[in-house]
């Protein structure tokens, strides 16, 4: 995998700056799991088709931002600039002249929304355009949405809007129609482990079979959280991340203890059962925490009984995928959905 795919910026003198930051997407190839956002903007680009107003939605970390912003040095970073390269660096950065960035939660009244509008009619700077990038735009007040849609109704045509949202629901429908909507999917497991394994490469730091993965499952489709538990695991490990240093650190149910009450589930051994989850919780596990372990561990060994152990579609690997396998000998399918459908209903009452 090239290190052209997963940048590294330099931390700044003085101070350490985060994976997500140093990791931070700078170009339409770096972007992982939006393809085909990517390809749809790239066309609009190659063929001179952009709107004037875009609403990127979906899930936190999954890369709204930083398309809106690599989109945006795309479209304004031009051969004829002769200052195109600090151009496109200010625009990364958030604090181009004609790149404005605005935070929708924090600058959500009306008297931003008059300023913007007030702003508008300016001729860019440098740049063929003035765009602005409001993040979570759902945020604005009534009054302020109403002061945009008057903006974006007849903008000037060197205007553009990128609006970027957790909650498009809260996005008024007559500022989405006025916009080319684009709805982010959260990132696959296997592509957020793929990252990470190459970050921790770059960093240095070596990491057993299984931990990325584990971490890139706990990241639940956003490649920002993977990349911030990433962060807390590498600053407490001595050079390498194990599974033991996971569940320390992120507080997770000891795995081992999870698979034995599993064994003592299939060997209809309800005493041994009952001690490992009096193990489990005695530990500072809570009584929620401990089902969805035991939900995940069933579900793994679900999916190795139902399409094998080598499908892919096991997240498990190395040690953990021989001991799913051997529990999915032990099992049928019928069996393994009703002991997960117990515990997600325990997991409700819990």
């Amino acid at each position: 995998m090239s290190d052209a795919l997963f940048p590294k910026t330099a931390p700044p003198s003085g101070g350490y700056t985060v994976l997500a930051r140093r990791y931070r997407s700078t170009g339409f190839d770096e972007l992982v799991g939006q393809e085909p956002i990517v390809h749809a903007l790239q066309n609009a680009i190659a063929h001179g088709r952009t709107s004037h107003a875009y609403l990127f939605t979906g899930t936190r970390g999954v890369g709204k931002t930083s398309m809106a912003r690599i989109f945006a040095k795309a479209l304004n970073c031009t051969a004829e600039l002769s200052e195109r390269d600090a151009i496109a660096a200010a625009i990364l950065r958030g604090d181009d002249i004609d790149v404005i960035e605005i935070d929708g939660a924090s600058n959500r009244g009306i008297d931003k929304a008059r300023e913007l509008i007030a702003s508008a009619g300016i001729l860019p700077a440098r740049c063929p355009y003035k765009i602005y990038i409001i993040d979570e735009v759902h945020m604005l007040t009534k009054e302020a949405f109403n002061a945009l849609l008057k903006l974006m109704e007849e903008p000037p045509p060197h205007v553009k809007f990128i609006l970027c949202t957790t909650d498009p629901n809260a996005v008024p429908a007559t500022i989405q129609s006025r916009c080319q909507r684009f709805d982010f999917r959260n990132i696959g497991s296997a592509r957020i482990a793929e990252h990470l394994r190459h970050v921790a490469e770059q960093e240095g730091v070596e990491a057993e079979e299984g931990v990325l993965l584990q971490v890139a499952r706990l990241a639940n489709g956003s490649m920002r959280d993977g990349l911030s538990l990433l962060d807390r695991l590498i600053a407490a490990a001595d050079g390498s991340l194990t599974a033991t240093l996971l569940e320390q650190v992120l507080g997770l149910p000891d795995r081992t203890l999870v698979e034995g009450l599993v064994d003592a589930i299939a060997d209809g051994d309800a005493p041994e059962a009952l001690r490992r989850m009096h193990e489990l919780l005695q530990r500072g596990n809570g009584v929620e925490q401990a089902i969805d372990a035991l939900a995940d561990q069933f579900r793994a060994v679900m999916l190795c009984t139902v399409v094998g152990p080598d499908s892919g579609l096991v997240d498990r690997a190395g040690e953990g995928l021989e001991i799913v396998r051997g529990q999915a000998e032990r099992f049928d399918a019928p069996a393994l959905v009703h002991m997960i459908a117990l515990c997600d209903a325990v997991a409700q009452h819990a």
